[in-house]
């Protein structure tokens, strides 16, 4: 009985399939499809403005192509250059003429496509490239810091081989440079002066994240005749995260490693008159011996402040001179009383620990102190200093314009003790 039963349903799929497989064939004849005629050779039916195929075109001129002929019109138009970024172009509602709306890039290699259509609606198309003419100056941009791994308040820099005031060019220059973190943060870019842009997050970056930087300005127009020239990408990973804690109120220093306490450590930071700043600072450079010297700080050889002393296990702090570093002619008054003339002075012994733990780019804070705060930008990196609102005030993109702060100063190497 099953087996009857079996036998008889194939011929009703068959019989089911056939008339659907019949009227697949009827509707599929390229006969009947309008998108299946291949497109005719639109040469004779469209012309260009702004390009010259025997010598590079002018990137600062717009691109244009205009339907020629009786009944003719454009359909589409894409212009590409070889890194295959489009051109913006606004197509005339007549379809009689296109027109580039945003600059070409400068020593670009570019493919043009145009798709027609003729009085019958019958499909055409023209294809072709063109070169443009070398930028006559060229932006550069040198990312900072060097590749390697970082401590999670390092800022990335990038260093412009020309100053640029011009809002707009300053918004082409900013949305060109692309960073990109994993684990993923918000960050901003901030203009510090017209040629330094310092990025960092919100937030300190992740711990044992990969930070890569690279720029897309390479051709790109910025202003006048000033493109954007070939920018050497970045990869930066992060380490643990790091954090000093100093109270000069307390006169302890505690250390953190990713927010748990590590060690505790007695300090002394700056006298009345050399008070220690106050703020975030973030590690600049580790040196194992530095020779420090009162005159470098202005204090006259000879008077009751001056000093001249061989410094071993100092952590650099601001390029003014403020270190983390063993002092053991003050370890009576460690954890007491505030002595030094602005560093963080400790015991030889927790001196080389400290040293040891900390990278470039972690984070040292300082509170209590009747010292003034560390500025952002002109005595190492002060970025966390600014809020998040202000340091927005200081990007092209978000904020249109500085913060306040000032452009960024040369400071002296002079370390204080």
């Amino acid at each position: 009985m099953s087996h009857r039963s079996r036998t008889r349903a194939v011929p009703v799929c068959v019989l089911l399939l056939t008339p659907l497989a019949a009227g697949l064939t009827a509707c599929g004849g390229p006969s009947s499809d309008p998108l299946a005629a291949k497109p005719y050779d639109a040469a004779g039916q469209i012309s260009f403005g702004g390009v010259d195929l025997d010598r590079p075109a002018d990137p600062d001129k717009p691109l244009e192509v205009r339907a020629e002929g009786g009944g003719s019109r454009i359909t589409d138009v894409t212009a590409t250059d070889a890194a295959g970024r489009y051109v913006r172009g606004r197509l005339s509602a007549d379809g009689t003429r296109w027109r580039s709306t945003a600059p070409l890039a400068a020593g670009a290699h570019y493919t043009l496509r145009v798709s027609t259509e003729n009085g019958a609606g019958k499909p055409g198309r023209r294809t072709i490239g063109f070169d443009t003419a070398p930028a006559d100056k060229r932006l550069r941009v040198t990312f900072g810091p060097d590749r390697g791994t970082y401590g999670v308040g390092q800022p990335v820099t990038a260093e412009l081989s020309e100053p640029v005031r011009d809002p707009a060019g300053r918004a082409v220059v900013e949305r060109a440079l692309k960073v990109r973190s994993r684990p993923a943060v918000t960050g901003g870019w901030h203009w510090v002066d017209d040629r330094t842009l310092h990025y960092r997050p919100r937030e300190y970056w992740p711990a044992h994240a990969t930070i890569d930087v690279r720029s897309t300005l390479d051709g790109v127009r910025v202003g006048g005749r000033l493109h954007g020239g070939p920018t050497k990408p970045l990869r930066l990973r992060t380490g643990d995260r790091v954090e000093a804690l100093t109270d000069a109120r307390t006169h302890h220093m505690t250390v953190l490693r990713d927010g748990k306490k590590i060690k505790t450590i007695p300090v002394t930071t700056g006298k009345p008159g050399f008070d220690t700043r106050n703020g975030v600072k973030v590690v600049l450079a580790k040196e194992s011996f530095v020779r420090m010297r009162g005159t470098s700080v202005g204090i006259p050889e000879g008077s009751s402040d001056s000093y001249d002393l061989p410094v071993h296990w100092a952590t650099r702090v601001t390029w003014s001179g403020e270190y983390v570093h063993a002092a053991p002619w003050s370890v009576g008054s460690q954890g007491a009383a505030n002595v030094s003339h602005g560093c963080t002075g400790m015991s030889t012994a927790n001196a080389r620990w400290f040293f040891d733990t900390v990278r470039v780019g972690d984070i040292v804070k300082v509170v209590g102190s009747a010292g003034e705060t560390m500025t952002p930008f002109d005595n190492g990196f002060g970025d966390w200093n600014l809020s998040w609102e202000q340091w927005l005030k200081g990007s092209a993109l978000a904020g249109g314009g500085p913060d306040g702060t000032g452009p960024a100063r040369s400071a002296r190497l002079r370390p204080t003790v």
